[in-house]
């Protein structure tokens, strides 16, 4: 039975991006690319807008941990303001919120996942910790690689540019990332 609205969920996962398709394909919306290959993975019904994003709920397999699976359509400095309600009126306990974001200081290719640490100067992440109440959510960290400058301007201008790296290299790293996550939601990856 469901009561006051949502039905609450074993995890929120959070696919970090931009809204609008000037920031589609680019390296800082790879949160959104492998949340949404996770929706479609778990065969998720179309996501609804609410909480200030879009957002989808079902099992990931029958009998499987609830998941609902959210896209904040804020810009990825604001993104706690889309994380916080969901994760409140679902229920779900902070070290059950899955956030998947690019992360420049690794490698293209690399995927690790951790739960807290620090925020590495990335403002989607501060925003969450801000709006969630702490840092200890999970973390899947994509690695986009790092420009060869510390300029804030041309930093920011790489994340939000496209992929030079091949489609194919591009989707597997997606693919893996997406795999980190289901095993993590699974129970298969102790952190």
């Amino acid at each position: 039975m469901r009561l006051g609205g949502a039905t609450p969920a074993d995890w929120l996962v959070v696919g970090l991006g931009n809204p609008g398709a000037e920031y589609a394909r680019t390296r800082h919306n790879v949160g959104f690319e492998i949340a949404n290959l996770l929706a479609t993975r778990w065969q998720l019904p179309k996501a609804k807008q609410k909480y200030a994003g879009l957002i989808t709920e079902g099992r990931t397999v029958p009998g499987g941990p609830r998941v609902a699976v959210l896209l904040p359509q804020t810009y990825m400095n604001e993104a706690g303001r889309s994380a916080g309600p969901a994760r409140g009126a679902l229920k779900v306990p902070l070290e059950r919120v899955l956030v998947l974001h690019d992360e420049i200081d690794l490698p293209f290719g690399e995927v690790r996942a951790r739960l807290g640490g620090g925020l590495a100067g990335h403002n989607g992440l501060k925003s969450l910790r801000r709006e969630l109440g702490g840092a200890d959510f999970v973390r899947v960290r994509v690695g986009v690689d790092r420009p060869p400058t510390t300029d804030p301007d041309r930093v920011a201008a790489y994340v939000l540019g496209r992929f030079r790296e091949p489609d194919a290299d591009v989707r597997e790293l997606v693919e893996r990332a997406a795999d980190t996550a289901e095993r993590i939601v699974a129970g298969e990856l102790e952190l």
